[in-house]
């Protein structure tokens, strides 16, 4: 069954070329695990209306994690 991250993190100022989350990731601020995508969407929502998020200092993320086998 494939679940979701949504990861709320601080924005990073550009500062190099290129950014490589593997390497350097994002400030994590809050994470939190949904079941559906349907919920973290729905979390994500809250998320970005959230002032920082709006103000562009905070980006919000939805991130698969796993994978649905024989669905």
């Amino acid at each position: 069954m494939t679940r979701f991250l949504v990861v709320l993190t601080d924005v990073r100022p550009v500062d190099r070329a290129s950014r490589d989350e593997r390497r350097a990731p994002e400030r994590r601020r809050q994470v939190v695990g949904a079941s559906s995508r349907e919920a973290a969407d729905r979390i994500a929502g809250a998320f970005m209306a959230l002032g920082m998020v709006r103000a562009g200092r905070q980006r919000v993320k939805v991130i698969a994690v796993g994978r649905r086998y024989g669905v």
